[in-house]
């Protein structure tokens, strides 16, 4: 199953190993897809010599990893290839104690602390490109806490226990049998809401402050200019964020970054951390900010889990996220025929007839990739006419089964209770409202500014965006802004890196002329 290749990867990375793993499989005798699993664990385990499998007659397909012979609290319920093959991999690897992947101290403290028992099942589809994000944190999270079990369920396969949870969206990860997240998660993010679920054991240990010279939130583009600047004028320099590369990741496809005529928006941010490692920067990454002060010239971060960060530069980078609807329906039935993502949600509809929301480039491009799989497509512009560049247009227009709609106001999202039925909007021309059976909508309306931490601190426009000036400095002396959170027109990848490095130039001038002192 694996190439020679690959395996001699394989052999380079499990050479470290200190532990002796095990692929404990249970497997149906006839379950049609029992050599392929069998296949693929065989073949990774014949690159170690630290790592063997075991077979036992079991009800259906699933293998759990052993460390030493003890459980690692770590199931498959499925086959880990295609875009998985990576969370199996670092399984291993993270039980063994390596891997860059592993949180910081502070991050492993509150795993440690989290109250348990905590069993937790995640719903993929191998195509997914988000799920393998949510299964290795959680995968993690059980390696870090004795109290925690974690289970990725490929969907393909036990398509029966995904019906009958209705589950139209992936990743969907359960705690205890309960729907906690649907879709892109980050470790930060599932940690608040296990936190927020099971609560956590009170450590009575107050955490100091970090201080630095510059502090920089975010991670995308904008944000990891900034750092580099700030680094190569000699400063301490910190990055809070809640992942390296921002929204850069969930891009497939990139062909316009000047002197790379093509890359991908998840190789874009492998490439900003290797980048940003090359200097003294501290990475703090899978913290969200929940507040700024300023007192005087001094400005504070509170991140969630107590953490505080002191500079008396700030430069705000945290980019933006995609854009909601904000009707009736939409988010009762987010996961269940609401979606954001056509590569990850797709082939759920499968010969089924759903809605894209918005005409701009990601819209038609959704819309695009939607027909080869839907039995129909059907686009709905609020404006008058499409926003995406001419060639997409003129490609989704040649599809036979894609139909464009322009004038369509999303009044409300109709469903049955357990999933999406229809769509009612409004002519914006006549005024007249119409329902849209259908069996699924994906929501590409573009993207709202991520600054509810500081808009209090700050001066926004009504769209939430931080008003800057020409050298990305706010009204408050000292915060800058730059990227997709500000006003600069026109929101593009290599834009946020000129605008980063404009505002860390723009920070040290202001901290030589003494505005900072």
């Amino acid at each position: 199953m694996l190439e020679t290749a690959l395996k001699d990867q394989l052999r380079t990375i499990f050479a470290p190993l200190d532990s002796r793993y095990t692929f404990l499989i249970r497997l149906n005798p006839r379950h049609e897809n029992r050599n392929e699993l069998i296949e693929l664990l065989e073949d990774v385990a014949s690159c170690s010599e630290k790592i063997n499998y075991r077979l036992e007659e079991g009800e259906g397909l699933e293998f759990e990893l052993l460390k030493n012979e003890q459980k690692t609290r770590i199931k498959f319920r499925g086959i880990p290839n295609g875009h998985e093959f990576t969370s199996l991999l670092l399984a291993i690897l993270n039980s063994d104690g390596k891997g860059k992947n592993i949180p910081d101290g502070n991050l492993q403290k509150r795993i440690a602390a989290l109250k348990g028992p905590i069993r937790l099942t995640t719903y993929v589809s191998l195509t997914c490109t988000n799920c393998p994000d949510v299964v290795q944190a959680l995968n993690l999270m059980a390696i870090l806490n004795d109290n925690i079990e974690h289970e990725m369920v490929d969907g393909a396969i036990n398509q029966a226990e995904v019906e009958a949870l209705h589950i139209q969206g992936v990743p969907s990860v359960y705690a205890d049998g309960k729907l906690i997240h649907i879709g892109r998660g980050e470790f930060g993010e599932l940690l608040e809401k296990l936190e927020a679920t099971y609560g956590s054991e009170n450590t009575g240990q107050e955490i100091p402050e970090k201080k630095y010279d510059v502090l920089i939130v975010g991670g995308g583009p904008a944000g990891s200019s900034a750092a580099i600047y700030s680094a190569r004028k000699g400063l301490k320099v910190a990055i809070i964020a809640e992942r390296i590369g921002g929204q850069v990741k969930e891009t497939v496809g990139i062909e316009n970054l000047i002197s790379i005529p093509y890359t991908t928006g998840s190789q874009l941010a492998d490439n900003l951390r290797t980048h940003l490692q090359h200097y003294p920067i501290d990475l703090f990454e899978h913290r969200k900010v929940e507040k700024m002060e300023h007192t005087g010239k001094e400005k504070i971060l509170s991140v969630t889990g107590g953490e505080k960060f002191v500079a008396p530069a700030i430069i705000i980078a945290t980019g933006a996220s995609w854009r909601r609807l904000n009707v009736p329906g939409e988010t009762d039935y987010i996961g269940k025929g609401v979606a954001f993502c056509p590569h990850c949600d797709g082939p759920f509809y499968k010969g089924k007839h759903v809605a894209v929301i918005g005409g701009g480039n990601s819209g038609i491009e959704a819309a695009i990739d939607l027909a080869g799989i839907c039995s129909k497509v059907t686009v709905f512009e609020f404006l008058e006419e499409l926003k995406a560049d001419q060639v997409l247009q003129e490609k989704a227009k040649s599809l036979p089964n894609v139909e464009i709609l322009v004038n369509s106001q999303t009044t409300e999202v109709v469903g049955d209770k357990e999933k999406v039925t229809g769509i009612r909007t409004k002519d914006r021309t006549t005024g007249n409202e119409r329902l849209f059976p259908l069996d699924g909508i994906f929501v590409q309306i573009g993207l709202a500014a991520n600054s509810s931490a500081f808009k209090e601190i700050v001066a926004t426009n009504r769209l939430e965006e931080i008003i800057i000036d020409a050298h990305c400095r706010t009204d408050i002396p000292g915060i800058y802004a730059a990227g997709d959170v500000s006003t600069v027109p026109y929101k593009q990848i290599i834009i946020s890196m000129g605008e980063g490095a404009k505002a860390a130039l723009s920070a040290f001038e202001d901290r030589i002329k003494g505005v900072l002192d």
